[in-house]
């Protein structure tokens, strides 16, 4: 599918609206429609290059969304869930996360350093170039793929501009 994204393509310079392919979640993945974005400081520091990240890359971490698409073995969510984005997803089985610890986890790690999904790839692509995700999320995007363990679910009567923000 295709899908509009506010990209960063270099640092310290401003977010560019590139049209880009998405691909279709993997095992363990869902693709969310995203409905509201937060701005948090840390997009910033990714922009200025305070903070680093493979580029080009989509950031945004805070926002909130619609199930489109659930990839092979996940389990918990179904299209047209309301959802929102967990920026430090967690296994809930490491000892970390059982012990009530779960920003420890170091689940999401390969993701966050690599900006690349489990499987080492991206679901973003332009004209044959990967766009890497940041934090897992990428939310500055119509459309995101994300690992079920990145997202959290919302009672329908929630808006999800609100939810956003809790990211």
């Amino acid at each position: 599918m295709r899908a509009r994204a506010a990209v960063l393509a270099e640092v310290k310079k401003p977010l560019e609206i590139w049209e880009l392919e998405v691909d279709a979640p993997k095992e363990g993945e869902l693709l969310v429609r995203v409905v509201a974005a937060g701005v948090c400081y840390s997009d910033l520091h990714y922009i200025q290059g305070d903070l680093e990240t493979p580029l080009p890359a989509i950031p945004g971490h805070e926002g909130a969304g619609v199930v489109e698409a659930v990839g092979p073995g996940v389990t918990r969510f179904r299209p047209g869930d309301p959802v929102v984005f967990v920026f430090r997803a967690f296994c809930g089985h490491c000892f970390y996360c059982l012990n009530g610890r779960p920003a420890l986890c170091d689940f999401s790690n390969p993701i966050r350093r690599t900006g690349r999904m489990y499987d080492g790839t991206t679901r973003f692509h332009r004209n044959g170039t990967d766009v890497h995700h940041v934090l897992g999320v990428s939310c500055f995007a119509e459309y995101t793929v994300v690992p079920e363990q990145g997202l959290l679910s919302l009672p329908p009567d929630i808006a999800l501009d609100r939810a956003a923000l809790v990211g």
